[in-house]
C-alpha cells in the first residue's frame, strides 16, 4: 500500500536524477528499471510489488509517462519522459 503522505513529485525528481541520460528505454525494461531503482532508493522500505504499484501509479498520475506504444514492436523500444511538474 501506498502511504499518501508520499511526496510523488520529489520521489519522481529523485528517480529522474538517478536515471542516466536516455534512460529508461522500452516499456517492460523502464517499469522494472524504474521499480528496481525506488527500491533502492527507499532502501527496501516497501516490497517490490509495492514498488511495481508505485510505478504504476506515477504513470498514472502522468509523472512518468511511455512514449511508444507497448503493443507494437516498432515503438516499444521508446524512452520514457520523467517530469516531476505533472
Amino acid at each position: 500500500m501506498i502511504s499518501d503522505d508520499l511526496d510523488l513529485r520529489q520521489l519522481t525528481a529523485q528517480l529522474k536524477a538517478r536515471l542516466g541520460p536516455g534512460e529508461p528505454v522500452g516499456y517492460l525494461r523502464g517499469k522494472s528499471l524504474m521499480r528496481d531503482m525506488l527500491l533502492d532508493m527507499r532502501d527496501n522500505r516497501f516490497s517490490e510489488l509495492e514498488a511495481e504499484e508505485l510505478v504504476d501509479t506515477l504513470e498514472s498520475r502522468g509523472f512518468v509517462r511511455f512514449l511508444g506504444d507497448p503493443a507494437e514492436r516498432s515503438v516499444a523500444d521508446a524512452p520514457w519522459d520523467i517530469s516531476p511538474h505533472a
